[in-house]
């Protein structure tokens, strides 16, 4: 903790400016857990999330594109370089200079979606997807109107200092498609995109995801004020997150025991390492499948 989070401290709670002192709160929680103090910033957060303030509610609640994400206290586990793209991108959110919209990219499974539910946790917003299946219509110029109608939504949110909305798979609407009889239609998409931005009030925070970032218009990578890369795990990183995922699982189960050594060097075995999320939907099945009465049969099916 630095000086400056102490001033920020006593500033904030001098202007009983209670949103602005529970992010700069949480800024330290997150700067313990990155120094390795777990159970210090484990506190801070505990402390934060069971104090009693005022947060105005939603007023809204009808949105014809956007659905509400249910947000579970989760850890998510980061290389040093995504973690510190992240906190800065936290601190131009709650700056609020006008940096608002960010492209997470990367391989599936790399965490970019989880990360999303936990930049809204730790700012305590809520968090909004848009829903592309509602969006794409087959209907010739329907999709363009749909994207209007969305971009419009999004500017009249009630509280947009308390959410954050996600264009998770942004791919869906923003990639040239390869059927040469779908060209204009997707010009006229991609057209009707870059107005729907370039529209967007500046407080207004959006996320994208993608996993196919080489096949986006160059134009609509303008729009977004920073990118971050997802494919920055070495296997060292991964085998780190796999035995942190691992110790997770095996606090639920009594009768299963833990082999650090011989896990780490399953897991750096595997050509390629799977990445988080496909780590942790191997992981939680081969233990959830293991037989109850031997207590490495888990490892074996890993």
């Amino acid at each position: 903790m630095k000086k400056k989070n102490v001033l920020n401290l006593i500033k904030f709670f001098s202007e009983k400016n209670d949103i602005a002192f529970r992010n700069e709160a949480y800024q330290i929680a997150n700067d313990f857990q990155n120094e390795g103090d777990f159970q210090l910033a484990e506190y801070i957060t505990a402390l934060l999330s069971s104090a009693n303030t005022f947060i105005p509610q939603m007023e809204q609640t009808n949105f014809q594109f956007l659905d509400k994400i249910k947000i579970m206290n989760t850890s998510l586990p980061l290389p040093e370089a995504i973690t510190n793209d992240v906190r800065g991108m936290i601190n131009a959110i709650n700056n609020n200079i006008g940096v608002s919209k960010f492209l997470f990219t990367g391989e599936p499974g790399s965490g970019k979606t989880e990360c999303a539910k936990q930049v809204a946790r730790i700012l305590e917003r809520e968090l909004f997807s848009v829903n592309f299946s509602e969006i794409i219509d087959s209907r010739l110029g329907q999709t363009q109107k749909n994207i209007s109608i969305l971009f419009d939504e999004l500017n009249s949110f009630a509280y947009p200092d308390k959410a954050i909305f996600l264009f998770d798979e942004f791919d869906a609407l923003a990639i040239s498609r390869t059927d040469q009889n779908d060209v204009r239609e997707m010009a006229r998409t991609t057209s009707a995109i870059l107005k729907g931005f370039d529209s967007l009030k500046e407080n207004i925070v959006v996320i994208g995801t993608t996993n196919l970032v080489k096949y986006f218009d160059k134009a609509l990578l303008r729009r977004f004020d920073y990118i971050i890369d997802f494919n920055r795990y070495s296997i060292e990183d991964l085998i780190e997150i796999a035995n942190l995922i691992l110790n997770e699982y095996l606090k639920k189960f009594v009768n299963l025991s833990k082999n650090s050594r011989l896990f780490s060097k399953i897991i750096r075995m595997m050509n390629p390492v799977l990445m988080p999320g496909d780590l942790k939907n191997t992981i939680k099945s081969c233990i959830a499948f293991s037989d109850p009465n031997d207590e490495y049969d888990y490892l074996r099916r890993i």
